[in-house]
């Protein structure tokens, strides 16, 4: 694990002057480990593996090697390849703000844009592409975007590559480039096809891990209320209400609860935007401007913006829903304590997700605040061995004669073990694939 406590600046790092005056503007000085560690690595021509969370400073390490070989007016000597098009408009600003004193000129493609626009601001000349899979492959297949004289290659979030199924596209835009060549990636997580990535394709790479085995977020006050899913919102509006240090993000499981979330926070005339998947390119942009200008002071989003979204004034994370993979759980909650900076990160725990909680309460290496002990809030979930007696109790029997399966009150399905029961029996008669349909059947 790479531990860097001294301090170090950019002009140490043998930074060039025109990068420095871009560094200053945006007022920094003093590198952030991951720079420390990389940066002269990627000078001196050696490929680079990063293992490093969300708000660590990789994106500005990566991007500050790349500009210091890039000559203007020189062609495509830079890529940025990305998982999703809200990360690749954030790399791009950051290269833009970083170049600003150089001539350099960065241009990202993406699905979602149209085409002509990315032709214009490729024919007006651009150093370097940050791009995603598919809209890179699609100009490649044009012609419109050249990787021969490409000397400094990017893969960014690779993990989230490797599960959106991006694998193949990446391999086939690597076989594109030349050999000789300087290689950077970077991944929250390495699993095994992530290392065989690198063992494939990058050259005797030297690997850092930042923190890699450190899933606490240092700098988040992190907690959790576990109440009845009926009584989120109340409780969501009453920690948005407290939080006077910035900006809130509230992170949905699916799009539509996403929806439904921003409308109830807009009605309760909070300044609130949001971002799913079935929302167009142009206003998903137009949400995550507003939000980043600060003229939205809440994001309600699923987990597409979970990763190497940047936002700065992100005081609070709230998990309305408990992410479905353990890992997302760091990465939601990493948008907030950026920079070194403080945070704070609630979690939402319906009484069907405690299960689910446990595991990721596993992970955590810190202490966290119980809410229900601090707000004096009892956890009341209904014994289901009582429920089935009362229902008992009630005559909510099964008949012993008439009609096989009927209830007392008249319900003519039986009860919900009688119909698995039933269904498994189908899926029998029917073979493999019935059991498929009838047994695996979603209840939902």
């Amino acid at each position: 694990m790479l531990k860097i406590k001294k301090m170090t600046t950019f002009n140490e790092l043998g930074v060039k002057q025109s990068i420095l005056d871009g560094l200053k503007e945006i007022g920094f000085k003093e590198a952030f480990p991951i720079q420390v560690a990389t940066i002269p690595t990627l000078f001196s021509g050696r490929d680079v593996v990063g293992q490093a969370h969300t708000g660590t400073g990789k994106t500005a390490a990566f991007s500050i090697s790349m500009l210091q070989s890039i000559t203007p007016k020189g062609g495509i000597q830079g890529l940025v390849i990305a998982p999703t098009r809200e990360l690749a408009i954030q790399i791009t600003d950051e290269i833009t703000k970083l170049a600003r004193h150089t001539g350099i000129k960065a241009t990202t493609v993406y699905g979602g844009q149209g085409m002509g626009i990315q032709l214009d601001k490729l024919r007006n000349g651009s150093e370097i592409v940050v791009a995603t899979p598919g809209r890179l492959i699609d100009h490649l297949k044009r012609g419109s975007i050249k990787l021969d004289k490409v000397a400094h290659l990017v893969l960014d979030e690779a993990d989230t590559m490797l599960d959106m199924g991006f694998i193949e596209d990446i391999e086939f835009i690597l076989d594109l480039t030349p050999k000789q060549k300087v290689m950077s990636l970077f991944s929250a997580t390495m699993p095994p096809a992530i290392l065989r990535l690198a063992e494939n394709y990058l050259n005797n790479p030297k690997q850092f891990l930042l923190d890699a085995d450190d899933l606490s977020c240092e700098g988040i006050e992190q907690a959790f209320l576990v109440i009845k899913d009926r009584d989120k919102l109340k409780h969501l509006i009453d920690f948005i209400e407290e939080n006077k240090k910035g900006q809130t993000i509230v992170f949905c499981s699916t799009k539509h609860r996403t929806r439904d979330v921003a409308r109830s926070l807009s009605r309760t005339n909070f300044n609130v935007v949001a971002i799913e998947g079935d929302m167009s390119q142009h206003r998903r942009e137009k949400s995550m401007s507003q939000f980043r200008r600060g003229k939205a002071d809440i994001l309600v989003a699923t987990d597409v913006a979970a990763r190497g979204i940047d936002v700065p004034q992100v005081a609070l994370i709230i998990n309305y829903d408990l992410p479905n993979q353990e890992l997302l759980y760091f990465h939601r909650i990493g948008r907030t304590a950026r920079a070194g900076a403080k945070g704070r990160a609630i979690t939402l725990v319906s009484y069907s997700s405690i299960g689910d909680w446990k595991i990721i309460q596993r992970q955590i290496k810190v202490e966290m605040t119980d809410l229900n002990e601090e707000m004096g809030i009892k956890i009341n979930i209904p014994d289901p061995l009582k429920r089935d007696t009362d229902r008992r109790r009630m005559g909510y029997q099964r008949s012993s004669y008439g009609n096989r399966g009927r209830h007392a009150s008249g319900s003519r399905h039986g009860s919900a073990r009688d119909q698995y029961d039933r269904r498994n029996k189908k899926s029998d008669r029917r073979g493999d694939a019935g059991k498929k349909y009838y047994g695996l059947k979603s209840r939902w």
